[in-house]
């Protein structure tokens, strides 16, 4: 392998948890503008959203967009969420599925489970547990949840086959997958794209829409619906390169090329 992708997140996304937990909060920008964690995820859930949540959850968001949108959360179900982080996106479901219900968070970075479990104990989530493992080997038993959430993991994964196949293996039949991950819209030159993803990291590995729906169909969902919301303007990367002090990089980049090549979408399937 050319370079140990799980390492490379496992650290980085360690680094969002420490500095978290240290105070310095979290100043990775993935939506519409470069803010912090707080007001970046007030942008993607609507502030109104995160009441009650422990701030630290809010700070350690990392996401493209809110599945909970579309995800059609009822009380008493079960709910997996893969790559779960700071638990932001545990934490709201609990409510929504309510004391009958279960939410499992999986994460295989020790730090952000630390974080995810601390925030748990901050806010009272009885309905709630944190796993450690890898979204491409779930470790659930076959045809256990209801449904399954992700926000923006999908597209950092090695084998994005194989997690979707798990992901299909633990859903019930009638279950649902409602995911925010990043998808390519438009084609990018190799060379260049390598050059953004170097300061982008939140599109590394990202797949067209096309090729995703091959995947999805090829694992066994139906229905399979992906919607493209926020889109990554040429003003946005360029925000991006100059918080990541990546500004003189960005500017030896034809910079129409990548101008909306990118987007956070909702994607939305399932197993019958």
């Amino acid at each position: 392998m050319e370079y140990d992708v799980k390492n490379k997140v496992k650290k980085y996304y360690g680094g969002i948890a420490k500095k978290v937990n240290s105070g310095m909060g979290n100043n990775c920008c993935l939506t519409s503008s470069c803010c912090s964690g707080l007001s970046r995820s007030s942008l993607i859930y609507g502030r109104e959203n995160l009441n009650e949540l422990p701030k630290e959850a809010v700070e350690a968001s990392l996401g493209c967009a809110n599945p909970l949108l579309f995800a059609g959360l009822k009380n008493g179900e079960t709910v997996l969420d893969l790559g779960s982080g700071g638990g932001i996106d545990v934490l709201m479901s609990s409510r929504y599925v309510g004391p009958t219900g279960k939410v499992y968070g999986l994460d295989m970075t020790d730090e952000m489970l630390e974080l995810a479990n601390k925030n748990k104990e901050k806010m009272g989530a009885t309905n709630v547990e944190f796993l450690k493992g890898l979204i491409e080997d779930i470790p659930l038993q076959n045809e256990i949840v209801d449904i399954i959430m992700s926000n923006c993991v999908i597209n950092l994964c090695e084998s994005k086959e194989k997690a979707l196949s798990e992901a299909y293996r633990v859903l019930k039949k009638g279950g649902r997958l409602a995911i925010a991950d990043i998808v390519v819209l438009k084609h990018v030159p190799e060379s260049i794209r390598h050059s953004v993803e170097m300061w982008v990291g939140c599109i590394a590995g990202a797949l067209s829409v096309k090729k995703y729906e091959e995947i999805l169909k090829k694992v066994g969902f139906k229905d399979i619906k992906i919607t493209p919301v926020n889109i990554y303007t040429r003003d946005v990367i360029e925000d991006i390169a100059k918080q990541k002090n990546s500004g003189d990089a960005y500017s030896k980049i034809d910079a129409a090329l990548i101008d909306g090549a990118f987007a956070g979408a909702h994607v939305k399937a399932y197993k019958f």
